[in-house]
């Protein structure tokens, strides 16, 4: 069998697995935990959106040189969320599902905020600290210490890992290549994809071999220009064309209510895309961001709980939503042109139409940066989870990188079908591991929230202690008041 066979044959099994996963399984069980966790904690996700800017700029507390600031915590996995999919992911949602698929992801996330508090609340509750100061944490270990089930915690770790290292890196490679196809056509013939992958290897390998400290320190930098850059991009084609809006908003309603369309064939529907690529943009319920949130220094769980919410937020009705009003703007007005392209390319289209040259230029290095701060995001999640089975092994943590950068050179080389249905299935286990645990332990984080509630209605600043919440399952960094831990730590570094 020759190698375009091989590939057809696993494009195709891929795509019957994926649309399998999401059209049965996965679309009603995020749904349903998404309203669940949105009414038990009486629509934390919007009840609380001043405490999420408010939390945002806490200062980190002392706790070692190596822990880090809510903020930074916030810009990982920000970092992590906010990539490529940003930019071709929606560009794929809206040329294979409709352009309804954007109306269906601002649904998505306004109900996944809820599952996103929840599950970095929990991660927040079950987080360890290490020997230099620094946290780390997320769904195997809230599994592992909350439910008692070490064995599902291994399951949810090993998935993860193959999600980040397999399914994403080499998804995220793939797109960052794939923008070299307006300047060069045949760029996976003529050595150019060897060259982006070699870049983009040498410069991920550079950060890694960091530490934590580094890959904050890189994503808090870097994640707001390129947000904030991207954004202005959004808003001055949108405004540019605004005439054009009420065509754009028409065209995105009639594809988002199309039932019947819907119902003679869901999967390929732009309810499932919006969900799907929603989910891979925003990871509301996937189990990833739990993994930074953990590594926050806060006085209170819940505030990393309401400040990861956030970043939810601005992925998807901020980012997510300039690349669409791109794609939407362009559709109306050149709706031949756009019909024919998919992914990168037209995205690329678009931008070209509405600003020439430059804003190629610009999309391009948006792209990389964009692919590059989510490359080491997602080692940093891949990293905690390994630490996670295997414990301190600094040989097996270098090998592990070895590996990782090798997967990242060879995802430059990808094929576009066979990348996106990988990362789809790859993501789909992972999340549907992640929502079962978190709604067995669902109710610590709700009696946690309650915790807070009650200190900010007293006109506290919230402390957390585990013993304010009866029978809650032992937990390592909450055992004392957060002051009184940080009282002792203080007279330990400065004797009297």
């Amino acid at each position: 069998m020759d190698t375009e066979s091989v590939n057809s044959f696993l494009i195709l099994t891929t795509s019957d697995i994926d649309n399998f996963m999401y059209t049965y399984i996965l679309v009603a069980l995020l749904v349903f935990t998404g309203l669940y966790f949105t009414v038990r904690t009486g629509f934390v996700q919007i009840r609380y959106i001043k405490d999420m800017f408010t939390q945002l700029f806490e200062k980190r507390v002392n706790q070692g040189d190596r822990a880090i600031s809510s903020f930074q915590a916030m810009m990982v996995s920000t970092g992590s969320r906010v990539g490529t999919a940003n930019i071709a992911g929606i560009a794929t949602a809206l040329a294979t599902g409709g352009p309804g698929a954007l109306f269906w992801m601002w649904i998505m996330a306004l109900i996944g905020g809820s599952s996103a508090f929840v599950e970095s609340t929990l991660a927040q509750i079950w987080k360890v600290k290490e020997t230099e100061g620094e946290f780390r944490g997320g769904p195997a270990y809230y599994i592992q210490q909350g439910l008692g089930k070490r064995w599902m915690g291994i399951l949810f770790a090993v998935a993860l890992i193959a999600c980040y290292v397999v399914g994403f890196n080499q998804l995220q490679a793939y797109n960052a290549t794939s923008s070299l196809e307006y300047y060069i056509p045949d760029y996976s013939t003529n050595g150019a994809a060897l060259i982006m992958g070699a870049v983009l290897t040498v410069l991920t390998a550079l950060v890694i071999f960091g530490g934590q400290k580094r890959i904050s320190v890189i994503n808090s930098f870097i994640v707001p220009i390129m947000a904030l850059g991207y954004i202005g991009l959004g808003l001055f084609v949108t405004i540019s064309n605004i005439s054009l809006l009420p065509d754009a908003f028409s065209l995105m309603f009639r594809s988002a209510f199309d039932f019947s369309s819907f119902f003679g064939g869901f999967a390929g529907s732009a309810v499932l895309y919006g969900i799907k690529r929603g989910l891979f943009s925003n990871e509301a319920g996937m189990g990833s961001a739990p993994n930074a949130a953990a590594t926050a220094s806060v006085s209170h769980p819940v505030k990393q709980g309401l400040v990861q919410t956030l970043s939810v937020y601005v992925d998807t009705m901020f980012i997510c939503t300039c690349s669409a009003m791109l794609v939407l703007v362009f559709m109306v007005q050149d709706p031949q042109t756009a019909s024919a392209l998919n992914g990168m390319p037209l995205v690329q289209a678009a931008v070209h139409h509405f600003t020439g040259d430059i804003g190629i230029a610009f999309i391009t290095a948006a792209v990389f940066l964009f692919a590059y701060t989510s490359l080491i995001g997602n080692y940093f999640y891949a990293e905690s989870n390994l630490k996670f089975i295997t414990g301190e092994r600094p040989r097996l943590v270098f090998w592990f990188r070895i590996i990782c950068l090798a997967i990242i050179f060879v995802g430059c080389l990808g094929n576009f079908d066979l990348a996106w249905n990988t990362a789809d299935i790859l993501m789909g286990f992972m999340c549907i591991i992640n929502l079962i645990a978190i709604l067995a332990l669902g109710r610590w984080a709700i009696l946690c929230l309650k915790d807070y509630t009650r200190q900010r209605k007293e006109g506290l600043d919230p402390v957390f202690s585990a013993s304010s919440i009866p029978g809650l399952p032992p937990c390592q960094c909450w055992n004392e008041p957060f002051d009184q831990q940080i009282e002792e730590e203080l007279t330990e570094q400065h004797p009297a």
